[in-house]
């Protein structure tokens, strides 16, 4: 297992270390991604080392009035584009993305990163620099798909970002305020956030790892090597890092991606619900409050009722609603999902038809 040493330099406390403790759970597991040890050091180097090629940078002149342009509006992200001449000179943005099919040319990113994009180039780590054709925006949940041509591509894997536990560690990958690849490391300091955009799909990961403008659409990786989120949001003075990012986890950016490489857009579906949080029965299982149920909807016609409470779909936990929209939201239109709930404190399963936004 994985144990925080705290360390103090002249008196001051500094970043905790990693130490692979040996035991027999963790010999039989694979530990080729795991941090090792240089000169009796932990280090993530290796992995850093092996997961760096799969993640790029991208610049885009944007088709839009230079004014309108919020990058340019922060003397501090501003100064990487240059003198601006009377508003003549195409806008320009900058941010992250992280291959994630070698084989297609597959990049995932932010869609704010390529919104209005008039044309998106994308520089790989060792320097190549290609154009990059647009297959795929989606506003809503802030994921965008490009396609590059290029071989020799090393794709990063995703994971199971419903896994994530907060407290796990993380490593945040990008290219902040266009100055090239720069690696951060965190914890995983909240799930589920939500209240971020307007109108957004939100489901957030939250992070200590440092993400500054440009990091935006870059990977948020496990300590084995895998891609739980793409980064996306930074609350904080003019965007800059206070501690407190945020990505969209691969729960998310997974399935928008498989609708936008199948059919170029994105559809989503709902269960005709109402809902807020809540902290379920008395055991302490958690859920969903259902506050409405709209008549003639899946949950109208399957029998789910005002005051129900709903604790799983599928199988799998709800741990907010923002975990339940999001999870629904991404299932496919017409399909039918299986949704328990309690009512009354009884355990109740419900075979529920979703309907299209």
């Amino acid at each position: 297992m994985f144990l925080p040493i705290l360390a103090r330099h002249g008196g001051r406390l500094i970043l905790p270390l990693l130490v692979l403790m040996a035991s027999p759970a963790v010999a039989q597991r694979d530990t080729s991604s795991l941090p090792l040890m240089r000169d009796g050091v932990p280090t993530l180097a290796p992995l850093v080392e092996r997961v760096m090629p799969s993640v790029v940078s991208i610049s885009v002149v944007q088709n839009v009035p230079q004014e309108q342009n919020p990058l340019l509006r922060d003397p501090t992200f501003r100064r990487f584009f240059g003198p601006q001449q009377g508003g003549q000179r195409p806008p320009l943005a900058a941010g992250s993305g992280v291959i994630v099919d070698a084989a297609r040319g597959y990049v995932l990113t932010n869609a704010h990163v390529v919104a209005n994009a008039q044309k998106i180039r994308v520089t790989l780590s060792d320097r190549r620099s290609m154009d990059a054709t647009l297959v795929g925006a989606d506003r809503i949940s802030d994921i965008a798909v490009l396609r590059i041509t290029a071989d020799r591509l090393t794709a990063l894997p995703l994971d199971d970002s419903d896994a994530l536990k907060v407290g796990d560690y993380v490593v945040a990958i990008g290219n902040p305020f266009g100055i090239g690849q720069t690696v951060t490391a965190g914890i995983v300091s909240g799930l589920s956030r939500s209240g971020l955009g307007d109108g957004r799909l939100e489901n957030f990961i939250q992070t200590d790892a440092p993400i500054n403008p440009g990091n935006s659409g870059g990977a948020l990786i496990d300590l084995r090597g895998r891609l739980v989120g793409i980064n996306s949001a930074i609350i904080g003075p003019s965007g800059g890092n206070v501690g407190i990012g945020f990505a969209v986890p691969t729960s998310i950016a997974g399935a928008v991606m498989a609708q936008i490489v199948a059919t170029g857009r994105v559809r989503y579906a709902r269960l005709g619900v109402a809902i807020t949080d809540t902290v379920g029965d008395a055991s302490g299982r958690r859920g969903v409050d259902v506050k409405r149920v709209e008549p003639g909807s899946g949950a109208d016609r399957a029998g789910l009722r005002t005051g129900d409470v709903i604790v799983a779909v599928d199988g799998r936990p709800v741990r907010s609603a923002s975990d339940l929209r999001s999870r629904v939201a991404l299932s496919p239109v017409d399909s039918t999902v299986k949704v328990e709930v309690l009512r009354d404190g009884r355990p109740m399963t419900f075979d529920v038809r979703l309907n299209g936004a």
